[in-house]
């Protein structure tokens, strides 16, 4: 028997299918609020980890989110020459309010504030990836290749 989502997770999977994408969520017993511990719950490698970092621009408060391959740090440097803008790192509370999740659970969509998003194009070295699906338990599944058109992010270098 399938236990059913919670409502953050549900509310991820709603905005999948109004997208039109058939991945699925799921709920695992065993946390993934990092990518460390996500890849250990799935099974995979913490590279296939898309780990989401909330950011503001400085001069505008305007959202950035960042998705990055779980085993690399964001050089937040080469972003702000990239897309020139000062980055700030949002903080739990920010992040919540700009999203609807709270920091673990950060889905690559169906946030309460439009943001700008860059996604790591390490993450294309894998057939598959996991991201975050609104819990610090909830997951889901896809090829990178879907991660463009999902977020409508941009590929930037970021490490």
């Amino acid at each position: 028997m399938t236990q059913a989502l919670s409502k953050k997770a549900k509310r991820v999977q709603a905005v999948l299918e109004a997208k039109g994408y058939a991945f699925k969520v799921k709920e695992l017993p065993d946390s993934t609020r990092t990518a460390k511990e996500a890849a250990s719950a799935i099974g995979c490698a913490e590279a296939q980890i898309a780990k989401s970092l909330v950011f503001v621009d400085a001069n505008t408060d305007d959202p950035i989110l960042v998705i990055a391959s779980g085993i690399n740090r964001v050089n937040v440097d080469t972003i702000e020459k990239s897309v020139g803008k000062k980055l700030i790192q949002a903080k739990g509370k920010k992040i919540k309010a700009l999203t609807g999740f709270a920091i673990g659970g950060i889905p690559p969509v169906g946030h309460d504030t439009p943001l700008f998003t860059i996604l790591d194009p390490d993450l294309k070295n894998h057939d598959q990836i996991w991201v975050a699906a609104g819990t610090p338990n909830a997951v889901f599944q896809l090829n990178p290749q879907d991660l463009g058109p999902l977020t409508r992010g941009i590929w930037i270098a970021l490490s």
